[in-house]
């Protein structure tokens, strides 16, 4: 069974509790604190795998968990890191976060792994809070929580070309003949239930991935058939194929067939329709009437738009060999990367409830640091990705709108001075 859609629920591990415990050894009447940090929860990835064409084993499994962080032990034991989960996706797959549906990262292109939750830090053991006015600290910091978000999947699939048309028209019988897919072809509607993906190879030419996108019929746009659940894999084509049964064999009008299919793509997506097309005039093998022939009727109506049209068969293969040469060359003057869909949506933006939460700024002079600490920050920084650099930014802005920076300035802060924040250390630069 093909599978381009699902939904699941994803969670990053929680980060282990620091430890609270003191020395005790023989002939050491008052050991200090040796409490150890928590280990850091496990992440959860996304990653693409070749070997797959369909979303069908989300069907069975829908939650996905990353391993919790283990808590830290007496002797500064440090608690073992949780365990990462890796999610294997499809080429081409989109992944939405469910409520809003806004794009979080399209698994397309260079994009093959993808970090989608991080894992949530360890707590510091008691080691960490020992002062020379409070030598026995009886606190240790908790982990962070763990994130979790609840995903749509949705598979586009990435070919240079897609093939439109009515069912039946002989859309898969062009593609098995024209590449080395064997797809399912029968005399009736609907034959094709999942698109299908084939390399054309041609000499002098650097050949094109096509797609056989099920046979659409009027009003797919609304939901009308089964065309519409897969109009979404023609989204990242750069050419169309549209391909109509010129000889009418079952006693529509080949000229109308095209305009409405068009219209069913404009409706869906005026993007898509503004695309190349070249028409494909199929099944002229049957066609007994040369002197009357309907593909002159296309061409005239056609052509003058500047929509070429070429008669073939696809059963005998007449006429093939001239149409994929001219989709090669429609291919050439356009741009053959991967059709990428822009992120949206941003999970290190979400979910954090911190505003309301104390911060404390204050400058070391014995270290010459200036130390930012307080569950506001603690909290930032368990939900950003400093290692993206949208999250980077993110959490720089958070720090000017709430006012931190502002704090640092008026204490002094000189760029090139160090900000340190639970652990991390940071430039100071305007």
């Amino acid at each position: 069974m093909f599978a381009d859609r699902a939904r699941i629920f994803v969670k990053s591990g929680k980060g282990g509790d620091g430890h609270v415990s003191f020395r005790r050894e023989k002939y050491v009447p008052s050991g200090g604190p040796d409490g150890g940090d928590g280990g850091r929860g496990g992440d959860v990835i996304l990653e693409v795998d070749p070997g797959l064409n369909t979303l069908i084993d989300f069907r069975n499994v829908r939650k996905y968990k990353a391993k919790d962080g283990e808590p830290g032990g007496k002797r500064n034991c440090h608690g073992k890191d949780g365990e990462d989960i890796v999610i294997k996706v499809p080429p081409g797959t989109v992944i939405r976060e469910a409520q809003s549906g806004q794009v979080i990262t399209d698994m397309s292109g260079d994009n093959t792994r993808y970090m989608l939750l991080t894992g949530g830090k360890g707590g510091n053991g008691n080691q960490h809070y020992a002062t020379s006015t409070m030598q026995a600290p009886k606190y240790a910091q908790p982990g962070q929580p763990a994130k979790e978000l609840e995903l749509l999947l949705e598979l586009k699939v990435i070919a240079d070309v897609g093939l439109v048309g009515f069912p039946n028209v002989g859309k898969s019988t062009f593609l098995s003949r024209v590449t080395n897919a064997r797809p399912k072809i029968a005399n009736y509607h609907f034959t094709t239930l999942n698109p299908h993906l084939g390399v054309v190879d041609l000499n002098g030419t650097g050949g094109f991935v096509i797609a056989d996108i099920p046979g659409l019929i009027e009003g797919a746009s609304q939901g009308v058939g089964l065309g519409y659940e897969f109009l979404r894999h023609i989204e990242r084509t750069k050419v169309l194929i549209h391909i109509v049964d010129a000889a009418g064999t079952e006693g529509r009008d080949p000229v109308e067939d095209i305009y409405a299919i068009n219209r069913e793509l404009e409706t869906y997506n005026p993007e898509i329709a503004k695309r190349p097309q070249v028409i494909a005039a199929n099944k002229i093998d049957a066609i007994y009437d040369p002197e009357n022939s309907p593909v002159d009727a296309i061409r005239a109506e056609f052509e003058p738009k500047g929509i070429p049209v070429y008669p073939i068969s696809a059963v005998s293969g007449e006429g093939v060999k001239e149409l994929l040469y001219k989709v090669s060359e429609m291919l050439e003057g356009l741009d053959r990367q991967v059709t990428v869909f822009e992120q949206e949506y941003f999970p290190e933006q979400h979910g954090s409830d911190a505003a309301g939460e104390p911060c404390t700024v204050s400058y070391d002079e014995k270290e010459d640091v200036y130390v930012v600490e307080g569950p506001r920050i603690e909290k930032m920084l368990g939900y950003t990705n400093l290692d993206s650099e949208k999250g980077f930014a993110f959490f720089q802005k958070f720090l000017k709108e709430t006012g931190i920076l502002d704090e640092l300035e008026a204490l002094g802060i000189q760029e090139g001075d160090t900000v340190r924040m639970y652990g991390l250390s940071f430039d100071y630069y305007k």
